[in-house]
C-alpha cells in the first residue's frame, strides 16, 4: 500500500474545510486490502448459511426488546414471600432506613451526595433487615398489627395436601385395625384353653450314632444277661455279679460271693436282681472253690442269655468290657484293654489254698461287687469271669490291676458243676513255694503226697520244679494252675533240678 498526499493542502481527508488549518501535509487512509479466504478455512469458522450479521437470527425472525422471555414465572408461594408489595410501582425494593438514612444519609436519595448507585468508589452499604417501615428503632413489632393466622392440626401433619375424605378413611382404617386388635386379644385371653391338646411329637432318629461293635452297642446287648446276687446268712450280706449263661436259668459267679469269702457253705438266702430291676430266688447248684466258681439257677424266665467266647484267642491290647455291679451300683460297664494273659492268681496264698487260677488281666475298673460278673470281648461274648484285683488301698478300690478266670478254664467246671454239682481237677501229689537262686528257679517241693503222681513218678522232696510239659515254671502259683490246665489221667513230662543237674521225668496225674 503506497502513501499519498493531499493535493488541496487545509482540507481535511474526508474532505471537509477546517477553518485555521495549517498547510501541513495529511497522510491518507491505506486502502483497504482483503486477501483471499481459504475455502477450508472459511467452511470451519464462516458464519452458517443465510446469517450475515454477526448473531444468528431468532426463530420467527428478529422479535423486540419487549417480546424476549428472560425467564419463567415465579411459583406463586415465593411470590408471595419474595414479591413487591401490591401497587407497587417500583422497579427496585427500596431497603428500609430511619427518618434520617443510614449514618444520617438516604442512600436511595437521588440527591445523595454519597449514592453507590452513582458513584462507583464509594463502599457498600450494610443496612438493617428488609422488614419495610412498620418497625419502630428499637425492631420491636408495632402494637396494633394484626397476629398471624394459627393452622390446624390438618395443616401441621399434611401440609394442607391432604383431602377430608382420605382423613376420613384413614380414621375408619385405624379403627378397624384396633377393633381386629381387640377381637384376637379377646380370643386369646378366654379361650386360651383350646392352645393344649393331645398331639404327639413326631419321632426322630438318635442324633448320635451308635454302630454295631460299639462299646455302646455291646453294652446294649450284653447288659440283660448279667445279674446282681445277693446273698444273706445269719453271719451277714454280701452282694455280687453273675452272668446267665443257659436259657434254663443257670448263671455262673465266684465261689466268694455264694459263701461270703468262706463263711458259709450252706442255708445262704441267695437272690438273684435282674437287668429290669426282676428279683428272683436262686438255688446254689454247685461250687469249686478250687477254682473260685459257683453256679446257681433261678426258676424264671430268663429272656437273654450270654453268649460264651474262646478266652485263647485273645491277645494282649485287645478292647473288653467289665460289667457288674460294684459297690452295689448295679448294671455298670467299663471299658479296658487285655493287660497281660496267663497271669497266674491264688488266693489265700501259694502253698496249696482253695483259689488259683491262670487269669486274664485287665484295667478296666473292678472293684468289690463285680466279682462273678462279665468280662466280654469286643464281640460281646463272655470270655473272663470277674473274680479278683490289686490295690494299694485299705478299701480295696480299683487301680487298674484287675483278673479274671478265663472263659476256657471256667467252662470244663461249670459244666461238671451243673451236670453232677462237684468237679475234680488234675493233680501231681506235691505240696509246694516258690523258689529263686542263680542256680534253680521254681517251685520247691516241700512234701511229696504217699501214693500220689509224683511220688510215682520218682519226684522227692526239694525238688525243684521247672518245667511242666511246653511251659516254665517260675512260681508255687504257676505250677498249680499248669497242672490244672490237664485232664485227669494225662501223661506229661516234667523238669527237675536236682543236686545241681537236671532230670526230665513222666509223669501221670490224679485227680485231686
Amino acid at each position: 500500500m503506497s502513501n499519498q498526499w493531499n493535493s488541496e493542502p487545509g482540507t481535511p481527508l474526508n474532505g471537509s474545510a477546517v477553518p485555521g488549518a495549517d498547510d501541513r501535509p495529511r497522510l491518507g487512509p491505506r486502502p483497504l486490502h482483503r486477501p483471499e479466504v481459504d475455502p477450508h478455512t472459511a467452511a470451519v469458522f464462516g458464519r452458517p448459511s443465510g446469517v450475515d450479521g454477526a448473531f444468528s437470527p431468532q426463530a420467527g425472525g428478529h422479535p423486540t426488546l419487549g417480546e424476549l422471555k428472560t425467564a419463567p414465572p415465579a411459583p406463586e408461594s415465593l411470590a408471595s414471600a419474595f414479591g413487591r408489595p401490591e401497587g407497587s410501582q417500583e422497579l427496585l425494593q427500596r431497603p428500609p432506613a430511619d427518618e434520617h438514612g443510614v449514618n444520617g444519609v438516604d442512600p436511595w436519595d437521588p440527591d445523595a451526595a454519597h449514592d453507590p448507585w452513582r458513584d462507583p468508589s464509594a463502599g457498600a452499604v450494610i443496612g438493617p433487615p428488609a422488614v419495610g417501615p412498620d418497625r419502630d428503632g428499637d425492631g420491636a413489632k408495632p402494637a396494633g398489627k394484626p397476629a398471624a393466622k394459627l393452622l390446624s392440626l390438618p395443616e401441621v401433619l399434611f401440609g394442607r395436601r391432604v383431602k377430608p375424605t382420605a382423613l376420613i378413611m384413614l380414621a375408619v382404617l385405624a379403627l378397624v385395625i384396633g377393633a381386629g386388635g381387640g377381637i384376637a386379644a379377646y380370643f386369646l385371653v378366654n379361650r386360651g384353653d383350646e392352645l393344649y391338646s393331645d398331639t404327639t411329637l413326631a419321632e426322630v432318629q438318635p442324633a448320635k450314632e451308635r454302630p454295631a461293635g460299639s462299646v455302646a452297642d455291646i453294652a446294649r446287648r450284653v447288659r440283660p444277661a448279667v445279674v446282681t446276687i445277693e446273698v444273706r446268712t445269719e453271719q451277714g450280706t454280701g452282694i455280687g455279679s453273675g452272668a446267665v449263661i443257659d436259657s434254663a436259668g443257670y448263671i455262673v459267679t465266684n465261689e466268694h460271693v455264694v459263701s461270703l469269702g468262706g463263711a458259709v457253705t450252706q442255708g445262704q438266702k441267695i437272690t438273684v436282681v435282674f437287668n429290669d430291676r426282676r428279683r428272683v430266688a436262686a438255688k446254689l447248684v454247685g461250687t469249686d472253690p478250687k477254682m473260685d466258681l459257683a453256679v446257681v439257677k433261678v426258676d424264671a424266665d430268663v429272656s437273654t442269655v450270654i453268649q460264651l467266647g474262646k478266652s485263647a484267642d485273645l491277645a494282649v491290647g485287645d478292647t473288653v468290657l467289665a460289667i457288674g455291679s460294684p459297690l452295689d451300683q448295679a448294671d455298670t460297664v467299663t471299658a479296658g484293654i487285655v493287660s497281660a494273659l496267663n497271669r497266674p492268681v491264688v488266693l489265700g496264698g501259694e502253698d496249696g489254698q482253695p483259689a488259683a487260677y491262670d487269669a486274664i488281666q485287665t484295667d478296666a475298673a473292678i472293684n468289690h461287687g463285680n466279682s462273678g460278673g462279665a468280662l466280654v470281648d469286643s464281640t460281646g461274648a463272655l470270655i473272663g469271669i470277674n473274680s479278683s484285683i490289686i490295690s494299694t488301698s485299705e478299701e480295696g478300690g480299683s487301680i487298674g490291676l484287675g483278673y479274671a478266670i478265663p472263659i476256657d478254664d471256667a467252662r470244663p467246671v461249670v459244666d461238671s458243676l451243673i451236670k453232677t454239682g462237684r468237679v475234680n481237677h488234675a493233680d501231681l501229689g506235691v505240696n509246694a513255694s516258690s523258689v529263686s537262686a542263680e542256680t534253680a528257679e521254681g517251685a520247691r517241693v516241700q512234701n511229696v503226697r504217699g501214693g500220689g503222681a509224683a511220688e510215682k513218678a520218682g519226684i522227692k522232696q526239694n525238688d525243684v520244679i521247672r518245667k511242666v510239659g511246653d511251659r516254665v515254671i517260675a512260681n508255687a502259683a504257676e505250677l498249680i494252675v499248669t497242672v490244672r490246665h490237664y485232664k485227669i489221667g494225662d501223661t506229661v513230662p516234667v523238669v527237675l533240678a536236682r543236686d545241681g543237674r537236671e532230670l526230665t521225668v513222666q509223669v501221670t496225674l490224679q485227680s485231686d
